[in-house]
């Protein structure tokens, strides 16, 4: 795999030296076990696959070298590079400007962008509306154009199985960049449709079985279909694919629930199931996929809670959030700055994005053990950081720098 230029203030010598270890121990990465960290009274087990995935090193080599080659111009990105704050401050203190929000809210009009311009696409993507718009003013986005590649794949699969007659399932949340990007691809192809979870399914087949009339439809999933979509057709033949950053187990239990309910309503076999519903197999990135299973890998491991680290806004990583607090206490930061004390740190609700004060998040234990894992868009940085609070609140016996060098010989 590629190794991508990305700037020192993102690397972590402690976090580069157990990475390099364990990939000389396991090339294949068959193994999920947590790489153990001793300090003495302070136990930390560090995930085994987590921080920066392929898409967001390049997005990021792209972004900053575009900067350094063309000093004196305006330099635009769509909306957000990758969901972490760090990141997008950073890109923003060397003059790059966001033309929307997260949420596609317009900061910066696009009447005000020239030819001279240049606009990166984030790593998200982008709907074929606003390329169109950037065509049509002369501003080139190709060599701009930070796309991760597992996005693009699910666009692809969506063009094949459209061009073979199947209606878009798309399992995301409706106002993700990255999903307004896929329905925009999809839709272009096909008659798509946004389901955000199970429930949404659920309701989603009432209205392929006919138990639900067109005209419900059209109220419920008001903004979630494409123009002109006909309940009576559009569902006669339909394949799922997904925002990469979804959880994989519950875009599987979305795949098999429809899968199941065409089995049913349509008296199909195994062998004649493809006749309605097409074979997209998963779509879900290999970082999403290994971070959540080295999350369920570490969670085997005995500990008094676990941290999070990325942004908030990161799908990924509040996925991550919500598999660690089935097993035990959680909590979700964005940078070591939110641990105020042993006794108090900021925590966030991966739901709501609500922030409060905990207190006595550390139980008064001899031996404390922690878990830590962090987003496909934190910086190792960060997650160093982090770990070099907690110790900071102890008189631990090995330091960071011992680790280093222990693991580096």
């Amino acid at each position: 795999m590629k190794n991508f230029e990305v700037p020192n203030i993102y690397r972590s010598s402690l976090i580069s030296a157990i990475k390099n270890k364990r990939k000389q121990e396991d090339k294949l990465k068959k193994k999920i076990t947590p790489t153990f960290l001793d300090f003495g009274i302070v136990q930390i087990y560090l995930a085994r696959h987590f921080g920066f995935c392929y898409g967001v090193e390049n997005a990021i080599e792209i972004a900053f070298k575009t900067i350094e080659e063309n000093y004196g111009k305006r330099i635009f990105l769509l909306s957000e590079m990758i969901h972490n704050p760090q990141v997008n401050a950073d890109l923003q203190e060397r003059g790059i400007q966001f033309i929307q929000d997260t949420y596609g809210k317009q900061l910066i009009p696009f009447e005000s962008l020239t030819q001279n311009d240049i606009v990166l696409i984030p790593a998200f993507g982008t709907t074929l509306e606003i390329e169109k718009i950037l065509q049509e003013k002369g501003i080139p986005t190709e060599k701009y154009n930070t796309t991760c590649p597992f996005v693009e794949k699910v666009w692809n699969r969506s063009e094949q199985i459209a061009s073979k007659g199947y209606s878009i399932i798309i399992h995301g949340k409706v106002n993700h960049e990255e999903t307004r990007a896929t329905f925009s691809h999809a839709s272009y192809h096909t008659p798509t449709v946004i389901v955000n979870d199970m429930k949404e399914t659920i309701a989603l087949a009432k209205y392929i079985t006919g138990e639900k009339s067109a005209e419900e439809f059209y109220i419920e999933f008001k903004g979630k279909y494409s123009e002109n979509f006909d309940v009576a057709k559009d569902f006669q033949r339909i394949g799922v694919v997904n925002q990469t950053t979804q959880l994989a187990s519950d875009t599987q239990a979305i795949s098999n629930y429809l899968k199941e309910v065409y089995t049913k309503h349509y008296q199909l076999s195994e062998v004649t199931i493809s006749e309605r519903f097409a074979d997209t197999r998963d779509t879900l990135c290999y970082a999403t996929n290994d971070n959540q299973t080295a999350v369920k890998g570490m969670l085997d491991t005995t500990a008094d809670f676990a941290i999070v680290i990325g942004g908030y806004k990161s799908s990924n990583t509040s996925h991550l959030v919500e598999l660690c607090e089935q097993k035990l206490p959680t909590y979700f930061i964005d940078s070591a700055d939110r641990l105020l004390s042993k006794d108090q740190l900021i925590d966030c609700n991966w739901r709501t994005k609500e922030q409060k004060t905990i207190t006595n998040y550390i139980p008064q234990k001899d031996i404390l053990k922690i878990l830590i894992t962090s987003g496909a868009s934190c910086p190792d940085a960060l997650v160093e950081a982090v770990i070099r609070k907690i110790l900071s609140f102890f008189p631990i016996e090995k330091t960071v720098e011992n680790f280093i060098k222990e693991l580096n010989s």
